[in-house]
């Protein structure tokens, strides 16, 4: 695949990251990161008034840009260049590709709008257990709160961990198990509230400041049956799946933007750095640990932006026609596993030798690259750390050839 941005694709890069320079600058970020919100309400209202991103891959009927994946792409990833600190990931990676990919057109026609104007934040929560480590597949296993069917609705009970802006979000998606029913089938996404009575939430501090988590609990909560995603028939946990792969396709452009900006402070300051009467940068040894930088970040480049068309192909594909492709829906699996894979390495390999070549003062609080490295390791865990998804693909190629092999 021979891949360029377009003029207009360009024009969007150059404005957004102008944008972002101004309003998301080291000191912004360090004042808004230390408030339990973890962002600014009067420059995220002006984002969505201004920029309009929010509503950048909502198609045009529901009051949105309707542009692709790629436009996504660009805006993550001079997002993740400045730890830009708002609700746009949660809201757009998490809360719209649910929606795009599970809603009914009613339900559509019902948020999207809200969304799109700025009026509504939302986030997505499935996980149900504190424990990461029994969560470090991120798969059908870790949805255990559990939905039971009363009357013209249902009754929900669990507890949600991990949700990104999950205190703070308008709109909260969460996932729940019919009870009774041990299939991925059972699996449903319901659609509430953030603010609904009976609805329990609470900020869970993190090593990571510039992205705010938090635990959401109900017991006994009823919701009507119109809250329920696609309704009774939707695919349940092969449907959500596609949501995550999406939202990791958009966590792997954050990650690429922040790998490259670390890349960039610290070859900046081994210019500036003197040892022996000459800046580092000038020693051979700098130079290779700066090339290898280089060349990690080119290849996640790649990565992510061969995923986000894949990503535009399978969302094309689901608004023109019923069901899916076996095909695009493989493809979107590997192109988001290796997106994911390789872009988490990358940050983290750059974040740590961003802090080794600043020599010491690299995890001081004067310096931004501790907040990187910082960011670098939550982001890598969160949807699955690199070895996670590298065996999903080698699993998914192992179903195919086996495949292939009865034919």
């Amino acid at each position: 695949m021979e891949f360029a941005f377009t003029e207009e694709q360009a024009m969007i890069r150059e404005s957004a990251a102008g944008y972002l320079q101004n309003i998301s600058t080291s000191a912004g970020v360090r004042r808004v990161m230390s408030t339990e919100q973890g962002y600014d309400s009067e420059v995220w209202s002006g984002l969505c008034r201004d920029m309009y991103w929010q509503a950048l891959h909502i198609p045009e009927a529901y009051g949105g840009l309707g542009l692709g994946y790629v436009e996504l792409a660009i805006i993550l990833e001079e997002m993740g260049k400045r730890l830009f600190c708002s609700p746009f990931f949660s809201t757009v990676a998490l809360g719209v590709n649910a929606l795009l990919v599970v809603a009914s057109e009613e339900q559509k026609q019902r948020w999207l709008p809200e969304i799109a104007e700025g009026r509504s934040t939302v986030s997505l929560g499935f996980i149900s257990s504190e424990d990461i480590q029994a969560n470090r597949q991120w798969g059908s296993a870790s949805v255990q709160a559990h939905a039971r069917k009363e009357g013209d609705g249902y009754v929900l009970s669990g507890s949600w961990h991990y949700v990104p802006d999950g205190h703070t979000a308008n709109v909260l998606i969460l996932a729940a198990r019919e009870k009774g029913v041990s299939t991925e089938n059972g699996i449903r996404l319901f659609v509430i509230a953030g603010d609904q009575e009976g609805v329990n939430r609470q900020w869970t501090p993190t090593m990571d400041q510039t992205r705010k988590l938090a635990r959401v609990d109900v017991d006994g909560l009823f919701v009507s049956a119109d809250c329920c995603l696609g309704g009774e028939e939707s695919a349940g946990w092969p449907t959500l799946e596609k949501v995550l792969q999406l939202s990791s396709i958009a966590s792997a452009a954050e990650q690429l933007g922040g790998a490259r900006q670390v890349m960039d402070l610290t070859i900046d300051y081994t210019q500036e750095r003197v040892q022996f009467n000459r800046p580092i940068a000038s020693f051979q040894a700098i130079k290779h640990r700066a090339a290898d930088m280089m060349l990690q970040v080119e290849c996640a480049t790649s990565a992510v932006y061969y995923a986000a068309c894949v990503a535009d192909e399978y969302l094309s594909e689901r608004s023109s026609t019923v069901g899916d492709s076996s095909k695009i829906s493989d493809e979107l699996l590997q192109a988001a596993s290796l997106a994911k894979a390789y872009c988490s390495d990358t940050f983290f390999h750059c974040a740590a030798e961003s802090i080794q070549l600043h020599g010491g003062v690299g995890f001081t609080w004067e310096y931004d690259p501790h907040l990187y490295f910082k960011r670098a390791r939550s982001s890598e865990q969160f949807l699955g750390a690199g070895d996670l998804h590298r065996e999903r693909i080698a699993s998914q190629l192992l179903d195919s050839s086996a495949a292939r092999s009865d034919v």
